[in-house]
């Protein structure tokens, strides 16, 4: 009977010790995913859960005297709300993790049965721990690990293509602005244009006609200035969403002009190859191909659930007595002493009928007899041969995507160049010898009209030819997924010790 309380006192801080002490960080994760943003994007400040106030003091640093394009993705990365909340499935991947690992809680089971004529009830209890977690728990935290490493992929590919995006909108708002300054010198050129044909019409050498179509000519000026100017605004708004702002876009402070086309082409070959290595959805692909083969391990190790292993502690019932009158024997046991004397006590044994203590183990088992796990097992296989053939459409993909936008950046780098060095230079010339032909009277006003025509949009187009430049390297980093400014060296054969041509991180296959 003093064996009782033993058992029970070594019990249950053994069943607290398996249990462990269970708490979710996902700092760490958090981390991770900033170590591959920073290699795709070259961006080493994000924001992470916990700390708001200091990346709105960040954000503010970075504001308060105008912002460049690299200044405008770390004001992305740490103040754009949609990332801030798909940091939060990170969390909850870690969460997921932490319980693939706890065991299930024992069961308790209390039974209590009085007897009818009285006495003692009968009490029967028993604990029991699920001892299948000793061989599901590993498979079911390895599954967990991979979902987890493809969430902060995931949040990682994500916040590379929002940096693009906003290296993107950063440089059409900056190309409205510039489009819209141009529309505006165009209105003067236009105008200088009238002045000439009102001049030439006072000193009788110029027509009616010519001022008529050089008052057109300003009018589709002065629409193109203000179709521009709305342009500028749209385009701020849309980098202001981009950047979490909530203040007025048109003081946003914008210092980086359109960038040059650069003078060196990357290598087609190596960009290929350091797409296949370097793509964090690439990675992510690779890692939901993991998850889901060891899910499908884990519905494997299921087909037994439940084996439940545990102590019963049985107390048969113990009736009451009967046959003694304790008022007589009292009477019979004062008049034998002469006195008031109580009666005897009669031994325990006679006493306690029908009672007895007994403790063992016990088990019990699920049996598969007609729910084998046959349909999760299914659904865990198609869904492994889903991940894999999702890898190879993206594999496959990933081939044309890096010649397109390698094709798209020459193309675009090509023809900003021709504008700047043969279209505009040609059409500056034209408008001044015909000009100097038409104030000499030696060409006719629609000869002046054409030349300006073509220079007017020569200008525009040459800076929607930056513009277009300008977009084709963010979408290079987002399509190879390292920094341009790397990526150009690495893919080209250069030496550099970028981040562009360093190791994949934290043993991650390529």
């Amino acid at each position: 009977m003093a064996q009782r309380p033993r058992l029970f006192a070594w019990s249950l801080p053994a069943f607290l010790a398996l249990s462990g002490c269970a708490t979710v960080n996902p700092r760490p994760d958090y981390e991770r995913v900033a170590k591959h943003v920073a290699e795709a994007t070259g961006q080493h400040s994000i924001y992470r859960p916990g700390d708001e106030d200091l990346a709105d003091q960040k954000v503010e640093e970075l504001r308060a005297d105008g912002i460049s394009a690299e200044e405008a993705v770390q004001i992305c990365l740490l103040n754009n709300p949609s990332l801030q909340a798909e940091f939060l499935n990170v969390g909850m991947a870690r969460a997921d993790l932490v319980q693939s690992g706890l065991l299930s809680n024992p069961s308790l089971g209390l039974s209590l049965r009085l007897p009818a004529g009285g006495g003692l009830a009968a009490l029967e209890g028993g604990i029991a721990q699920n001892i299948a977690d000793l061989w599901q728990i590993p498979v079911r935290k390895r599954a967990a690990q991979r979902e987890l490493d493809r969430a902060i992929l995931e949040l990682a590919s994500k916040a590379a293509d929002l940096a693009a995006d906003t290296k993107v909108a950063y440089f059409d708002a900056v190309a409205a602005q510039q489009l819209h300054e141009t529309a505006l010198g165009n209105l003067d050129v236009a105008r200088e244009l009238l002045e000439l044909a009102q001049t030439r019409q006072g000193a009788g050498a110029g027509t009616e006609l010519d001022v008529n179509l050089s008052r057109s000519l300003v009018l589709d000026a002065e629409l193109e200035a203000a179709s521009s100017r709305l342009a500028v605004a749209e385009s701020r708004r849309s980098l202001a969403k981009l950047l979490g702002a909530t203040d007025d876009a048109d003081k946003l402070v914008l210092l980086d002009p359109l960038p040059p086309p650069p003078s060196r082409q990357p290598d087609l070959a190596q960009l290929l190859e350091l797409a296949k290595q370097w793509r964090l959805d690439m990675k992510a692909a690779r890692q939901a191909v993991s998850a889901a083969e060891a899910a499908l391990k884990e519905q494997l190790r299921a087909i037994i659930p439940s084996v439940e292993l545990g102590v019963e502690v049985e107390r048969g019932e113990r009736e009451r007595a009967e046959g003694r009158d304790l008022l007589a024997d009292t009477a019979r046991a004062s008049i034998a002493a002469g006195q008031l004397t109580a009666p005897d006590i009669e031994p325990r044994s006679a006493r306690d009928v029908d009672t007895d203590f007994s403790i063992g183990p016990s088990i019990g088992l699920e049996i598969p007899i007609f729910d084998q796990n046959q349909a999760q097992i299914a659904k865990a296989k198609y869904a492994y041969e889903q991940a894999r053939k999702t890898l190879d459409a993206l594999d496959r993909a990933v081939t044309q995507e890096v010649r397109g936008a390698l094709d798209r950046a020459a193309t675009a780098w090509e023809l900003a160049w021709l504008y700047e060095t043969r279209s505009i230079p040609l059409a500056e010339r034209n408008l001044e010898l015909s000009r100097e032909s038409y104030q000499a009277g030696k060409v006719s006003f629609l000869s002046v009209l054409e030349a300006q025509r073509f220079f007017l949009e020569s200008r525009s187009k040459y800076v929607k030819a930056l513009q277009t430049a300008a977009g084709t390297i963010p979408d290079l980093e987002r399509t190879i997924g390292r920094p341009f400014e790397g990526l150009v060296a690495a893919a080209s054969g250069v030496p550099t010790t970028d981040a562009a041509t360093s190791q994949p991180s934290e043993g991650e296959q390529p």
